[in-house]
């Protein structure tokens, strides 16, 4: 890819600050039960699980190697964090499928 346009740009500073996470938090954090637990189930796996896989590999991409799929990806990541962040409850949140729906798709509000 010759270089970014400003679309592209947008999308991956976007995703570069919703997704908190660390590839290894992410990766420690599918590995459980609660992560398992959340989400609406796409033949036995939940979508944002499936989604958090995805970012793990997103995360290790070198900028430039990014193909317009794994915009694509950015840009939906964006979407759902920001929907979701809006949806914040007003109990504690800590042990929350709200928090937990997030953190699959690399964000900790508690961060």
């Amino acid at each position: 890819m010759a270089g970014e346009s400003d679309e592209q740009r947008r999308a991956r500073q976007d995703f570069s600050e919703l997704v908190n996470m660390t590839p290894k938090e992410l990766e420690d954090w599918l590995a459980t039960d609660e992560s398992r637990s959340v989400g609406q189930d796409e033949g036995g796996e939940s979508i944002g699980h499936k989604s958090g896989r995805r970012i793990v590999q997103l995360l290790r991409t070198k900028v430039g190697e990014y193909s317009e799929d794994d915009y694509a990806h950015m840009r939906t990541v964006r979407g759902y964090v920001k929907r979701h962040l809006a949806q914040r409850p007003s109990r504690d949140v800590e042990t929350s499928r709200w928090r937990y729906s997030l953190m699959n798709w690399g964000h900790d509000p508690l961060k």
